[in-house]
């Protein structure tokens, strides 16, 4: 298995004064942090949702956003991400949709109107109900099945392309890898959810979509929101280094995804599709 090398993103990181204080006394230095500001995104001149994510690859972020968050059915209502040249402050980002979509997002408001505003802790901030958020999803695919040898390699496999991680310690990553453990995209967020968005927007723009067969690994803990963005952009096989939630365990089982906690050198927890996970 072989990792890309990375590079920072430009503005994911910045430098702040720290007093150290251990055993050997009081020292004061630089720290390097990960950064957070707010993103505005906008349907054309319209508001649609302010997050705060670390900065970079935000037309990805957005054209995730778009799909899981159902503004978007396909790739191809998404007609362009650009970054808004009169915004004062900057940090805001355009999408412009197709007629179609622009229909459908009319019908969305009349029969539901809210406002998204998303905090970095929690993508669910904001909406009042699992109702609200439940989304159709497609009958997914994900007809492959991997050893748990392989899925003991993703971590360090991603953690190696962490760069902004590498820096600060401050950042969840999600990384999408094919079902031979080849890294394909990672990206990295001050947001879990914001991570996932990033690595699926990054295929919505390329027209990739349903993402499959691929497998999704997230570093934090694997929450119902992270597992329905996944099945919305098609994805059936969802890992993390960290525990899952009871909602998300629940979810998985009832769409057919294969889900998959706790991910250590030489065990792996399986809460739902366990057949696409062979015997060791």
């Amino acid at each position: 298995m072989t990792t890309p090398p990375r590079e920072p993103v430009a503005g994911s990181s910045a430098v702040r004064g720290v007093r150290r204080i251990d055993a050997e006394g009081t020292r004061e230095g630089d720290d390097r942090l990960a950064v957070e500001e707010p993103l505005e995104i906008r349907l054309g001149e319209e508001p649609l949702a302010v997050t705060m994510r670390t900065p970079g690859h935000d037309a990805d972020l957005a054209a995730g956003f778009c799909l899981t968050e159902g503004v978007i059915a396909h790739p191809d209502e998404l007609e362009a991400v650009e970054p808004c040249t009169e915004a004062t402050h900057g940090n805001v980002i355009i999408v412009r949709l197709s007629d179609e979509a622009l229909i459908r997002r009319a019908t969305q408001i009349v029969a539901a109107r809210r406002e998204t505003y998303l905090s970095s802790s929690c993508g669910l901030c904001g909406k009042q109900t699992i109702d609200r958020i439940a989304q159709h999803v497609a009958p997914l695919r994900g007809g492959f099945t991997v050893a748990p040898a392989l899925l003991d390699a993703l971590p360090a496999a991603m953690r190696a392309a962490q760069s902004t991680f590498e820096q600060t310690g401050g950042l969840h990553a999600a990384a999408l890898f094919t079902p031979t453990g080849e890294l394909r995209v990672l990206r990295e967020d001050i947001g879990r959810h914001n991570a996932v968005d990033k690595v699926i927007g990054w295929s919505v723009r390329l027209g990739r979509v349903p993402i499959d067969p691929m497998i999704l690994l997230v570093s934090g803990r694997a929450g119902f929101e992270i597992v329905q963005k996944a099945a919305v952009a098609g994805i059936a096989f969802v890992a993390s280094v960290s525990a899952p939630s009871s909602l998300a365990v629940d979810f998985a089982q009832a769409q057919g995804m294969t889900l998959a906690g706790f991910l250590r050198p030489g065990r792996v927890n399986i809460y739902a599709g366990g057949d696409r996970v062979r015997e060791a």
